[in-house]
This record gives structure tokens, C-alpha cells and sequence, in this order.
């Protein structure tokens, strides 16, 4: 498994949010995690990233306890992290941004031909202000940037936030291609529905901190089971 989490306990100083959490995903799944606004999901991603800590239970990467890891060391170790409104540099070049990478990823080679052939766009902007980027443009550079060190689990939470559709669908693509042909295994959180059926092979369906099902590829293909959860 690239990802496990046992009975995990998180969440901040005024309590826990998240409540004896199990999951598991697979070396080369995309797996995503929905739930209405408030369910944890967010918490999920920071405490598997490491910027929350454990409480209680543990979490395993690619065979290895990283329960006591700091998010830097996570990230050395291979963990990609994008978060929720994108911080990307506003004053640094799209360049400069991917650059970043090199810390991100512990010093690691930076695989910019990988990074500008999924996003054009940003090859064209590369000089160019991340700041005086549309948003779209933005979330894809802030991808690019967790992606370029080249990490074997890529964790993205609400890509699709204040992104226009064409984007959207671009972005979506970008993900299969990625983990198609390099592989890349993929935890997703994501209150669009058309971007979670389109990458996502199966889910967890969180609430009030608590996993609460696992949709199969099918059940993710139920447009009105799927907004029953996120309503619930």
C-alpha cells in the first residue's frame, strides 16, 4: 500500500475533527474523499501531509510509519501536497514557483520537460508573475510545483475551487495522463462531481470526522448518490 491511516485521531486545539479514520490506498489508484463543507476533509489531507499531528492510530507511506514525521520529511519522502486556494508565490515567476520545488522535494532534479508538457500553458508563462495568473492558471502551477520533484503520492484538496470548467476538465486530464503513464497515485478531495467521476476510482465518503462509506467505481458514476452525500 502507498497509503494507510489506522484509527487515526486529529484535528485542532479546540478538538478533534477527525475520528478513528482507517483508509488505504494502492500504489497507482486515484482515490477521492467527498463529504459535505465541514466533514474533515481538509483536516484528513493536512494530518496525512503532517501539518496536524496524530493523536492517536498511526499512518503508514510506501511501507513506512510516518506518524511522528514532520510534513518537510513527508515531503522528502515522496508525499506531493496541494492545498485548498492554491498559495502560490504571488510575487515569484511561474519559473521561480517550480523552482520551489527543489526544497519541496529535498533537493532532488526538477523535471521541468514532464511539468511543461502536462501544462503548456505554463512553458508559455513561465516569466511571467504567479500572481497576475487567472485562477485556473494558478491551480495548475500549484500542482506543477508539488509535482515537479517527481513524489510517488500526490494529495489534492478541491482543485476545482473558483476554476472555470474548461480548466477544470484540463486539469482532469492532466491527473489521468499523470497517473496513466507515470504512475502517480492520487488522493483527491473534491465537491465537483464531474471532476471526481471523471479521475476518481473509488471513494471514501466522510461525516462529522468519521468515514462513513466507500463508493466502488459504479456507485462513484451515481450522479444522485453522490449528491445524497454531499448533502448529508
Amino acid at each position: 500500500m502507498i497509503l494507510t491511516a489506522e484509527g487515526v485521531w486529529s484535528g485542532y486545539a479546540t478538538g478533534d475533527v477527525l475520528r478513528d479514520i482507517s483508509i488505504s490506498m494502492a500504489a497507482g489508484e486515484i482515490v477521492g474523499v467527498i463529504g459535505r463543507n465541514g466533514a474533515g476533509k481538509s483536516t484528513l489531507m493536512r494530518t496525512v501531509i503532517g501539518l496536524l499531528p496524530v493523536r492517536r492510530g498511526r499512518l503508514r507511506f510506501a511501507d513506512a510509519d510516518v506518524t511522528a514525521l514532520r510534513a518537510e520529511d513527508r515531503a522528502r519522502r515522496g508525499m506531493g501536497y496541494v492545498p485548498q486556494g492554491r498559495q502560490v508565490f504571488p510575487r515569484l515567476t511561474v519559473h521561480e514557483n517550480l523552482r520551489t520545488g527543489r526544497f519541496i522535494g529535498g533537493g532532488k532534479a526538477l523535471d521541468f520537460d514532464l511539468i511543461y508538457t502536462t501544462f503548456p500553458v505554463l512553458k508559455e508563462r513561465s516569466r511571467q508573475l504567479a500572481g497576475t495568473l487567472s485562477g485556473g492558471q494558478q491551480e495548475m502551477l500549484a500542482i506543477a510545483r508539488a509535482l515537479i520533484a517527481g513524489p510517488a503520492l500526490l494529495l489534492l484538496d478541491e482543485p476545482s475551487d473558483g476554476v472555470q470548467p474548461s480548466i477544470v476538465q484540463e486539469i482532469g486530464e492532466a491527473l489521468l495522463a499523470l497517473n496513466r503513464t507515470n504512475g502517480l497515485s492520487i488522493l483527491i478531495v473534491e465537491q465537483n462531481l464531474d471532476l471526481m467521476q471523471h479521475v476518481a476510482q473509488r471513494a471514501y465518503v466522510i461525516d462529522k470526522g468519521e468515514i462513513v462509506s466507500t463508493l466502488g467505481e459504479a456507485e462513484i458514476q451515481n450522479e444522485a448518490l453522490l449528491s445524497e452525500y454531499l448533502s448529508i
